[in-house]
């Protein structure tokens, strides 16, 4: 089995370390971290990973703008994208629910469990 890519994006260092050590010890796959959007889809343009986790967030370009430029561009409208969010009330999570989004995770996550949770979202 080929170890997974995954590209964590968010603004806050702590969350960016405590998900990259959580992936990394837990699941063993190989992790790209971007601190603003614009970082992220750079990134995901050279480095094509399995799958996008995005804060929806952050400061220069939120979540859902993001979202939109990667499905814009062609060499990443195929990646999927997980919401990372801690915007978990009803109104906020069903307008993020109809993104085309492979699903949403809230924070504050268990580092221990992400991993999985990123697995049963995609199907791995």
């Amino acid at each position: 089995m080929t170890t997974k890519r995954i590209l964590v994006c968010d603004d806050e260092g702590g969350i960016l370390a405590i998900a990259q050590l959580g992936l990394q010890m837990q699941e063993g796959w190989e992790i790209i971290t971007a601190s603003c959007g614009k970082e992220a889809i750079a990134i995901a343009e050279t480095e094509q990973p399995d799958v996008v986790v995005l804060d929806v967030m952050m400061p220069d370009i939120d979540g859902p703008a993001t979202l939109d430029l990667l499905r814009a561009n062609p060499s990443t409208q195929s990646i999927p994208v997980i919401f990372l969010t801690a915007k978990t009330r009803n109104a906020e999570y069903r307008q993020l629910m109809h993104l085309p989004v492979a699903g949403i995770i809230a924070k504050p996550f268990n580092p221990l469990t992400l991993g999985s949770k990123i697995a049963e979202i995609l199907g791995w």
